[in-house]
């Protein structure tokens, strides 16, 4: 049974959206309250539609996501007056995702997120050579054009969320394995928006998934070139880097945050560091770094990221048991096709934190490896948890 829910309503305003239930795959799926799904276009490499999914907590916190690279195209938070925003960069119909570049906005990454050097590894003794559209060339980043956050996935919906479903077949985009891939989103009471992630494979295989959504606490419809610059910033178990070659391909060592503008242990705001003369940063043209998080065990949440917005009061704090995070600025962000609000994102108009293994982790012997076995299950989380502060 498909029910396409009208299309003219405001993407902005799911309050006034009808109820509906619908499926684009042979899962079970139950209606669930506050659950509004949508037609959101067609993917064209597929003919398939796509669409978009908004659940609304109990607490008022709503957020929406995209069958295209079970996406999060859309997360609104109150803010200190009790207004509604939304803090995330998105678009308002697939088309935008998949004609233009738009950063991987919101979306699922993988089988391995960020860079692998020379697009190379060897596993179990077998080499693979993956596409490399990253540094000129000589990287394979975000799983180049055939990457998890442009294929249409299979959704159902879930107790206060909906689950995305993705079947990669052994080879595609050169990993190995048939591995079947699971992401939940969720959203509690707490104002918590929790994201799950799961997998199992059928041979030995690499993954490496996180989420790539570009944050603006001040509201998504702040668009204007360094806008985000303003956010304060605390990486409080964050007390190492690790440091990159020029194409951003660690070297294996892991540095010191200390007396580097690298160092958010304490709160800071971004503009304060960011265009300081150290020669990492100016390499990068603004911050795209991998942090490495202290305490990690690889089952502990631990919250590693604070952001703050003094104009909102907005604070969202991420957590994870992934063993490190990249921090970027959107120092690469133009051009960009009209976001929700109307106008487009400039550059450095917003921030990501991905939680994930370490870049070129395969290939670094002292790094651990994203190894997903036969037999064992592929189980992180990353939580995104939003309040009011003063």
């Amino acid at each position: 049974m498909i029910i396409d829910v009208s299309l003219n309503q405001d993407f902005n305003t799911p309050e006034n959206l009808t109820f509906a239930y619908v499926s684009n795959s042979s899962l079970a799926n139950k209606k669930q309250k506050g659950t509004v799904i949508r037609d959101f276009g067609t993917v064209k490499a597929v003919n398939e539609k796509a669409y978009l999914i908004t659940v609304k907590g109990k607490s008022g916190v709503s957020a929406d996501f995209s069958t295209l690279g079970a996406t999060i195209v859309a997360i609104r938070v109150p803010d200190k007056n009790g207004q509604m925003v939304d803090v995330v960069q998105g678009y308002n119909s697939v088309e935008k995702y998949t004609d233009y570049k738009v950063g991987h906005a919101g979306g699922t990454i993988g089988p391995c997120a960020n860079r692998i050097d020379n697009g190379i590894f060897e596993l179990n003794g077998k080499k693979f050579e993956l596409e490399k559209n990253g540094n000129g060339g000589k990287t394979h980043c975000h799983s180049a054009s055939a990457g998890l956050d442009i294929k249409n996935w299979k959704y159902e919906s879930i107790k206060n969320g909906v689950k995305f479903t993705y079947f990669k077949k052994d080879g595609e985009g050169g990993y190995p394995a048939n591995v079947t891939i699971n992401v939940s989103y969720i959203i509690t009471d707490k104002n918590e928006l929790i994201t799950k992630y799961e997998a199992t494979t059928d041979e030995d295989t690499i993954l490496n998934l996180t989420n790539h959504s570009y944050f603006n606490l001040d509201g998504e419809e702040n668009t204007e070139e360094g806008s985000a610059l303003n956010h304060l910033v605390q990486f409080p178990k964050s007390s190492r880097y690790t440091v990159t070659n020029e194409n951003g391909i660690p070297t294996g060592e892991l540095r010191s945050v200390k007396s580097t503008p690298y160092n958010f242990i304490q709160f800071s705001k971004i503009k304060d560091k960011i265009n300081s003369n150290y020669q990492p940063l100016v390499q990068t043209n603004g911050f795209d770094q991998n942090y490495c998080i202290d305490g990690y065990d690889g089952k502990t949440l631990i919250d590693v990221a604070k952001v703050k917005s003094e104009k909102t009061g907005i604070e969202m704090t991420v957590s994870t048991n992934l063993p490190g995070f990249q921090f970027y600025t959107a120092n690469a962000l133009n051009p960009q096709p009209e976001g929700k609000c109307g106008k487009q994102y400039k550059k450095r108009s917003s921030l990501c934190i991905e939680p994930q293994f370490y870049p070129n982790a395969i290939n670094t012997e002292s790094f651990e490896k994203p190894v997903l076995k036969k037999g064992e299950k592929f189980d992180r989380e990353i939580v995104y948890k939003f309040k009011v502060v003063k």
